[in-house]
C-alpha cells in the first residue's frame, strides 16, 4: 500500500463549461458573487415541452464550438459526430488543457488517459432519433446515432482529438459518474499506468423526456418562486432539485511529472472512496449509511484525520431527503467537528449537472483552496432542524482551507468522495 501511494497526484488544469459561466474566471467570479445560472428553458414554448409541468433548469448559455474551435472541417464534423454531451466535453477538455499548458506534443501519449463520466449520455439524439424512426422509418435514423449516444463518445472524442493513446473509458453511476471517473484517475495514476488523466464528467440532459420522467417521481423543484431561488440546498423551503447541464473537465497529473514541466498545483488529490447503500434505487439510506462510510474510507485513504478536514463540497441538491441524510452522515463521521465544518452546495447555482456535478465539486474545491476563498450556498432562507451545519448561507467567506471533500450520491446508491488537500513540499 505504501508503494502504491507513493506516486502523488495533483490538478493542474480545470475546465468548466457550466450555467453560471465557460472557463475559469467567469466560473469563479460568478460562484464568488453568488450569481444563479437557472431560469427558465430557452426552448419551453416549443411543442414538445407544452406537456412538461417544470420549465426551469440551469442551461449553458451562449455555448457554440466556433468558440473554442477554428477547424472548418473539423467543427463540421464535430457538429455532425457529436451529442451535445460530447460537445461540452471536448470544450471543457480544451479549457483544461489551455489552463494547465500541457504541451503533448513533448509527451509519451501512451502514457496519458482519458476518464470522463456521464449518467445518461446522449439523450438528444437517442430521442430525436428515436422519433425519425417512429415517423420516417429506418433510413430516417441517422447513421451517426450510436457514435452521438454511446456514454463513452465523450472520452473517446477527447482522446482522438488530441492524440491521447492512453486507457480511454466512462463511467456511469448516475450523479456518482463524474466523480468516480476521478476516483479512477486518481488510483490509475497511483497504480503507474499514466503519468496525466483528463478527468471529470459530462451532461446535457435538459430534455422534455428526462425533465418529465424525474418530474414525475417528484425529484425537481416545483416551487413557485423566481427561478433563480428555485434550489435552495439545506433550506427548509427545498422541495426538489433543478436540472442542469454542462461538464467539468480537470488535469489529474503525477507530481514529479508535474514539477518537471513547471506548471501550477492548483491542489494535491489525496484520496477517495466509492460505497453502495444497497438499500433503494433512488432514495439515500435513512442513516446516511453508504455516504457516511464513503467518507470515512476517504479520511483513511488519504490518511488524514475528521478534525483535520476545513471544508466539504456536500452532493446538496435540495431534496428533502438528500439534503437532511447527507448532513446526518456529516455529523456521524466528524461527530463535534461537523459544526466546524464549512459545507456548501453550487447547485444552489448551477442546478444539478449529473454526471458532471461531482467534477464541478472538485474544481470548486480545488480553486477554494487555492484562493482561500469558500463560495456560498445561495437561496438559504429558513433553517431546518434537520440541517444544522454551517452551509456558508449566501455570501461568499475568506478561510484558508487545508483539507477538503467532495461528495457525489447517485441513484442506485452510489456513495463517491474525493479529498483534496492544499499542496506543499
Amino acid at each position: 500500500m505504501e508503494r502504491y501511494k507513493t506516486r502523488r497526484v495533483v490538478i493542474t488544469g480545470i475546465g468548466p463549461v457550466t450555467p453560471i459561466g465557460i472557463g475559469n474566471s467567469v466560473f469563479w467570479n460568478s460562484l464568488k458573487s453568488g450569481k444563479s445560472g437557472i431560469g427558465k428553458i430557452k426552448d419551453s414554448g416549443n411543442p414538445e415541452w407544452q406537456a412538461i409541468d417544470v420549465k426551469i433548469a440551469g442551461e449553458v448559455k451562449d455555448f457554440s464550438l466556433e468558440q473554442y474551435f477554428t477547424d472548418p472541417r473539423l467543427l463540421k464534423s464535430m457538429n455532425k459526430d457529436m451529442d451535445k454531451v460530447t460537445q461540452f466535453a471536448v470544450t471543457a477538455a480544451k479549457l483544461a488543457i489551455d489552463d494547465s499548458s500541457i504541451d503533448f506534443s513533448k509527451l509519451n501519449t501512451e502514457r496519458v488517459s482519458t476518464f470522463v463520466g456521464t449518467g445518461i449520455g446522449g439523450i438528444q439524439t437517442t430521442c430525436a432519433d428515436q422519433l425519425a424512426l417512429l415517423t420516417g422509418g429506418q433510413k430516417k435514423v441517422g447513421v451517426r446515432s450510436i457514435i452521438r449516444l454511446m456514454p463513452n463518445a465523450p472520452s473517446g472524442y477527447i482522446g482522438i482529438l488530441w492524440g491521447l493513446k492512453g486507457r480511454a473509458k466512462n463511467d456511469s453511476t448516475a450523479c456518482a459518474s463524474g466523480l468516480d471517473s476521478m476516483l479512477d484517475a486518481l488510483n490509475w495514476i497511483r497504480l503507474n499506468k499514466a503519468d496525466v488523466v483528463i478527468t471529470g464528467g459530462t451532461e446535457a440532459t435538459i430534455h422534455p423526456l428526462s425533465m418529465a420522467s424525474f418530474s414525475n417521481m417528484g425529484a425537481l423543484s416545483k416551487r413557485n418562486c423566481p427561478p433563480e431561488m428555485a434550489s435552495c440546498p439545506f433550506s427548509k423551503e427545498r422541495d426538489g432539485f433543478i436540472m442542469g447541464e454542462g461538464a467539468v473537465v480537470v488535469i489529474f497529473e503525477e507530481l514529479e511529472h508535474a514539477k518537471k514541466r513547471g506548471a501550477k498545483i492548483y491542489a494535491e488529490v489525496i484520496g477517495g472512496a466509492g460505497t453502495c447503500d444497497a438499500a433503494h434505487i433512488t432514495a439515500p439510506h435513512e442513516t446516511g449509511d453508504g455516504a457516511a462510510r464513503a467518507m470515512l474510507e476517504t479520511l483513511r485513504d488519504a490518511e488524514v484525520k475528521p478534525e483535520d478536514v476545513n471544508y466539504i463540497h456536500a452532493h446538496g441538491t435540495s431534496t428533502p431527503l438528500n439534503d437532511a441524510r447527507e448532513t446526518f452522515a456529516i455529523k456521524r463521521v466528524f461527530g463535534d467537528h461537523a459544526k466546524k465544518l464549512a459545507v456548501t452546495s453550487s447547485k444552489s447555482m448551477t442546478g444539478h449537472l449529473i454526471g458532471a456535478a461531482g467534477p464541478t465539486g472538485t474544481a470548486i474545491c480545488a480553486l477554494t483552496i487555492h484562493t482561500g476563498i469558500i463560495t456560498p450556498t445561495i437561496n438559504y432562507q429558513t433553517p431546518d432542524p434537520n440541517c444544522d451545519l454551517d452551509y456558508v448561507p449566501n455570501k461568499a467567506r475568506e478561510q484558508k482551507v487545508n483539507v477538503g471533500l467532495i461528495s457525489s450520491l447517485g441513484f442506485g446508491g452510489h456513495n463517491t468522495v474525493l479529498a483534496l488537500k492544499k499542496y506543499s513540499e
